[in-house]
């Protein structure tokens, strides 16, 4: 992976577990990791659900490999958008590049 296509920073974000002190649970999400990254926009589309639209938007990031990244965490880029993670693959299994799919638009965060 050459260092010129990593044009966007991201933070990897996941959950805050636990409960605030009056026992709710917190919402909150902390972040795991900064990185730079490929980002790719995949596919879109719109959908009509209870009288208003929606839209969806499939989005892959590319960065050098790390461990740790799960689907139940987000990516938000430097713009403040939130993707929720989908699925992370290292394609070809020699740990250099980890691609992430990402979906934003429905239920950010």
């Amino acid at each position: 992976m050459q260092a010129g296509q990593l044009r966007h920073r991201i933070s990897v974000q996941a959950k805050a577990g636990g409960k605030d002190d009056f026992g709710n649970v917190r919402t909150d999400w902390t972040e795991v990791l900064s990185a730079r990254a490929k980002k790719e926009e995949l596919s879109g589309r719109e959908l009509f659900a209870a009288q208003a639209v929606s839209s969806e938007i499939t989005t892959r990031f590319r960065i050098r490999h790390r461990d740790g990244i799960k689907a139940s965490m987000r990516i938000v880029t430097a713009d403040g958008t939130a993707y929720n993670i989908i699925s992370s693959i290292d394609r070809d299994g020699r740990r250099r590049e980890l691609q992430i799919l990402c979906s934003s638009g429905l239920s950010n965060g």
